[in-house]
């Protein structure tokens, strides 16, 4: 399951869980790309619940819409990711550090409002 929420002039909530394959990965990326257009200096909320690694299709399909990730991206400022499994929260994180000018910090499932208030800082 892959849901993309507009919430509020600047912000869209994106909730994840389950497996991608290509079709899905596909219908992700053009909702991601739709909900945040005109976004500038936006916040993103991402709530990761049970992830399993996207089919090799998936990642084909993500890989070639490298461009289309970094227009995504750069309208963001921040992105508070909320997970249960700590590889999740680890790998955003190093995924932070690797896109100039976006903050990535992740939370755990228990610390929504944690992450909510980081967003709005």
């Amino acid at each position: 399951m892959f849901k993309v929420m507009r919430n509020g002039e600047n912000r869209i909530d994106v909730e994840f869980s389950g497996k991608l394959d290509s079709a899905e990965m596909r219908v992700a990326l053009d909702e991601l790309s739709h909900q945040s257009e005109d976004i500038e200096h936006g916040l993103m909320l991402y709530r990761i619940g049970d992830f399993s690694l996207p089919t090799l299709g998936a990642m084909a399909v993500e890989l070639a819409r490298i461009p289309q990730l970094f227009r995504f991206v750069r309208r963001f400022d921040r992105m508070a990711v909320v997970a249960d499994k700590e590889w999740v929260r680890k790998a955003s994180e190093i995924e932070g550090a690797l896109i100039p000018g976006l903050q990535i910090k992740a939370f755990d499932l228990s610390q929504e409002a944690e992450a909510e208030a980081w967003l709005q800082q």
